[in-house]
């Protein structure tokens, strides 16, 4: 009863996490991995709260010597991968934006150019194409022939 507030304040910040979490579960782009590793980290968040003896007891297996510094030595691995995740995922982005900025440049300018020059920009494509389906036929009705 003399950790009550503390760890009561502890368990409802990890289960709002995990309901936040499950609640934008659609819309965020999770990999099953991640939503694994999340409700693994909130369930051993849960124990480690109700049982802090244990956890202790597992640092000094461990040989880190106290429970504290432990979880302080994991917070900060979660924190790399955290980190690590978001740059990747932010430069993922970055190129996805500069592939689309480039695209959408090369049409604007193609159609500003025709619109300059007066240009029908589809009589060409068509031309070239009906010259390759032609080119096609005629290939096929040789191979007939031979």
């Amino acid at each position: 009863m003399k950790y009550f507030w503390i760890q009561l304040l502890l368990i409802v910040g990890s289960v709002s996490m995990a309901l936040m979490f499950i609640r934008t579960w659609s819309q965020a782009k999770n990999r099953a991995w991640k939503r694994i590793a999340f409700s693994a980290f909130v369930v051993v968040n849960v124990y480690a709260v109700l049982r802090p003896t244990d956890v202790t007891w597992l640092a000094q297996q461990l040989g880190v010597g106290r429970g504290t510094d432990l979880v302080l030595y994991v917070m900060v691995l979660a924190m790399g991968f955290l980190t690590l995740n978001t740059f990747l995922r932010f430069r993922s982005l970055e190129k996805k934006i500069t592939d689309l900025a480039r695209t959408v440049a090369i049409n604007e300018g193609v159609r500003h150019n025709d619109a300059r020059l007066g240009q029908d920009v589809a009589a060409p494509a068509k031309a070239g194409a009906q010259a390759d389906a032609k080119a096609d036929t005629d290939a096929d009705a040789d191979s007939v022939k031979a």
